[in-house]
């Protein structure tokens, strides 16, 4: 199979994803960093082989990126680079809050660069030209896009809600010396916990905003769902 075949066919497992990027690392820097096993820098090594690796095959399975796929590779990177290089803890807190808050940043951007990011994620799963048509035929001329940049606007909020929650939760879990066992364990915690303190609420926010939009189209339009989303 080429590339290209493999791009077509290839689709995200949410469970391997979880797997490799959360369960995995975590459970070998808080049971495999000590000395008995791994050690803490080898453990440290071994975790982050893990989301590394996933992420790299996303980029050559699909053959594209974007600019929040590096930005999280980035971030794996920099809290490899950190640990390895023993760099003061307040420096991971620093990382584990400027990441969500930049990628806040990069969808507000968006939406000043005429592209909101929003925009650009429904156009992949919905036929926008038509919606827009719609919503004029009823006399509705740019209300959708409006509700596009409200929605925009909220997804910049969702992430810099995680930027608090990931400086929180950081100061309070990050404990010892970095490139010590006692590091790489408040860090596999850390890891662990982020899913349910940061990741499911964001996707819940999401949710609502993806709700949101659907509700707007069915209210102010004649149109079903059905009829607006893209055959695969």
């Amino acid at each position: 199979m080429s590339m290209s075949e493999a791009a077509k066919h290839h689709k995200e497992n949410p469970l391997i994803n979880i797997g490799l990027n959360v369960i995995i690392p975590s459970v070998i820097m808080t049971k495999f960093s000590n000395a008995d096993y791994l050690g803490p820098v080898w453990g440290l090594v071994v975790a982050l082989a893990f989301p590394i690796s996933y992420g790299l095959w996303d980029f050559l399975s699909k053959g594209k990126t974007n600019f929040f796929s590096l930005l999280g590779l980035f971030s794996v990177l920099m809290t490899g680079g950190i640990g390895l290089l023993k760099l003061d803890k307040n420096w991971m807190v620093v990382k584990e809050t400027a990441i969500p808050a930049l990628m806040g940043i990069g969808v507000l951007v968006s939406a000043v660069m005429g592209k909101p990011l929003v925009r650009l994620f429904l156009d992949q799963i919905m036929d926008i030209p038509k919606i827009d048509e719609a919503f004029k035929n009823k006399g509705h001329d740019q209300l959708f896009e409006k509700n596009i940049k409200l929605s925009n606007t909220l997804l910049a909020g969702t992430f810099f809600l995680s930027a608090v929650l990931n400086f929180v939760l950081a100061v309070w879990i990050l404990e010892g010396e970095t490139g010590s066992e006692k590091f790489n364990e408040s860090l596999g915690k850390m890891t662990l916990l982020s899913f349910p303190v940061i990741t499911v609420p964001m996707m819940v926010m999401v949710m609502g905003i993806i709700f949101f939009l659907i509700n707007s189209i069915k209210r102010n339009t004649d149109l079903e769902l059905e009829e607006v989303i893209k055959a695969e």
